[in-house]
């Protein structure tokens, strides 16, 4: 019920200066919500454009290369990123397997069908792991904006009920009686779905984003292993 002596608010900010505790608590939670939301959104939106120059700079460099060993020490010299540790693991565990192998001179022996399964499994997990980093605290956006309308019809229950108990107390049913308490009331619905309406777009762009990217290093590692079929490594 709205905390006033009669006084009628006539802006938003008047409205939620006289609201009730039950009001100013649902507001302060779906606030709350969406700062947490907009953090995600920003942090997410800056570590997909990161990836994104990264790919950029490594296919760039490692398309020049003519043979494995002459991109694998092009990775070297690149920044930290999914591409390089996927290449690295790939050859690092193929040189556990043939050590010395992808040296020119060296005598090559191609993977047997266990090894090379191994080597598959090896560079699955690591998309699966670099998936699963680039997707983290994606599902507090869907947690948002789920949980956010519900939040904010929450608060606009009990305010409507709060709004007619204060009715009945005071014997009065008229539209000036009712309306400022069902405005206050709505409020709550209204800043659960400004949380949740952000959160629920970024989080279907950034999985849909993200699936984009493992695709992308699934297509990577298959090229890999082609690349070394050519060469005679596996």
């Amino acid at each position: 019920m709205l905390q006033t002596g009669g006084a009628v608010p006539r802006t938003p900010l008047e409205l939620l200066l006289i609201s009730s505790t039950e009001t100013k608590v649902v507001l302060a939670v779906t606030v709350l919500l969406s700062l947490t939301a907009w953090f995600i959104i920003v942090v997410k939106w800056y570590q997909f454009r990161r990836v994104s120059r990264q790919a950029r700079l490594f296919f760039g460099e490692i398309r020049q290369s003519k043979r494995l060993q002459e991109a694998y020490q092009v990775a070297l010299g690149q920044p930290d990123s999914p591409y390089t540790r996927l290449f690295r693991e790939a050859i690092d565990f193929y040189n556990e397997l043939r050590p010395g192998a992808l040296r020119e001179e060296a005598q090559r022996r191609p993977l047997s069908p266990a090894q090379l399964e191994s080597l598959k499994l090896v560079l699955g997990k690591e998309v699966a792991a670099e998936r699963d980093l680039l997707s983290h605290y994606l599902p507090w956006l869907a947690t948002v904006g789920a949980v956010g309308p519900l939040i904010g019809l929450l608060g606009t229950v009990l305010g409507v009920m709060d709004a007619f108990i204060g009715i009945a107390a005071k014997g009065s049913g008229n539209i000036g009686a009712v309306a400022p308490g069902v405005a206050e009331a709505l409020v709550t619905t209204v800043a659960g779905l400004a949380a949740a309406i952000p959160a629920v777009i970024a989080y279907n762009i950034y999985v849909s984003r993200t699936r984009l990217f493992a695709g992308e290093l699934e297509g990577f590692a298959s090229e890999l292993i082609g690349s070394m079929a050519r060469e005679g490594l596996v």
